[in-house]
């Protein structure tokens, strides 16, 4: 407790907030922060938050509770382990019956859509008070590829399959360095490999890659997103937000890329709900790429040359 008090001593002292809309799922989502840092320590509270919806992207306090001091340690007490002490002077409170501490029987079983955009939502406040420790903002929640079929002449009743494929996007600029590219933050899940997908069900990967320019243009630029490219006749559980609202860049630094699930060469899918995917066609996942940071003028040359040259940017 006393290491994080004097960390937060070091702090200017006062009242910051930040507003962030999401995709939601019948419609945006929009969270709204206000954070107060004091002597005695940080509290957070959604108050203004949108209610609760009637879709499993609820969350329940403890999880608002979770990712919202985490967000806060990585920038505030990052170098202190946790324990009761070092927690106790980080708060959270939240409206009962908002999305962000939703009231019994509210359905919560994709609550991460939602639940992992709140380090980004209190960076956003702290962001304010000390704009050159905070990053911009990253993709946030994990893109899920949630796919279940059956495997093509299979007999009796056991020859289909489900599977949760982990892909992510990019994380916003750092205040000293770029983003990282395909990879989860604040959740911190790894990607699923390939190799395991394909050993396990019918489908097949005909790419996955970088997505080259996804990254917020910026002083620091944000990670790349990725291109999934998947072949085989399956049902798509879709659980994916920064569609409509991609990560916004920070300081005069560019949004990052929004995501894209599409047909190739077809029609758009949603974000959200439960989609087929026909025998012989492929899905394309493009995950969003993490904002930029800072003015992409003030960028050093030899980065902006060295990205071209790796193919990160078209220049």
């Amino acid at each position: 407790r006393a290491a994080v008090l004097a960390e937060i001593a070091q702090l200017p002292k006062g009242t910051w907030s930040n507003a962030m809309t999401t995709d939601g799922f019948d419609g945006p989502i929009t969270l709204r922060a206000t954070t107060t840092i004091s002597d005695s320590g940080i509290h957070v509270d959604y108050t203004g938050t949108d209610p609760q919806a009637r879709r499993g992207i609820n969350v329940p306090f403890a999880y608002t509770t979770a990712y919202t001091v985490f967000g806060l340690g990585c920038i505030v007490a990052a170098r202190i382990p946790n324990n009761a002490g070092s927690l106790a002077p980080l708060t959270v409170s939240a409206p009962e019956g908002c999305i962000l501490n939703a009231a019994k029987p509210a359905a919560v079983c994709i609550r991460h859509i939602i639940g992992q955009m709140l380090p980004d939502v209190v960076f956003g406040c702290l962001a304010q008070a000390i704009p050159d420790r905070v990053p911009a903002e990253g993709t946030s929640c994990l893109w899920n590829i949630i796919v279940r079929g059956s495997v093509r002449g299979g007999q009796g009743g056991n020859y289909g399959f489900a599977m949760a494929i982990t892909s992510n996007g990019g994380t916003g600029a750092r205040p000293h360095v770029d983003g990282l590219s395909a990879t989860a933050y604040p959740s911190g899940v790894k990607g699923t490999p390939v190799e395991i997908a394909e050993a396990i069900t019918p489908l097949i990967f005909w790419k996955k890659e970088l997505r080259p320019g996804s990254g917020g243009a910026g002083r620091t630029r944000g990670g790349l997103g990725q291109i999934i490219e998947i072949e085989s006749g399956f049902e798509l559980l879709a659980a994916f937000d920064r569609i409509d609202f991609p990560p916004r860049g920070r300081n005069g630094g560019s949004a990052g890329a929004a995501g894209v699930v599409e047909i190739k060469g077809g029609a758009k899918m949603r974000g959200k709900g439960t989609q087929l995917v026909p025998p012989g066609e492929r899905l394309v996942v493009m995950t969003p790429g993490g904002g930029g940071l800072g003015a992409a003028q003030a960028r050093d040359p030899a980065l902006v040359d060295q990205d071209a040259r790796e193919g990160r940017t078209s220049r």
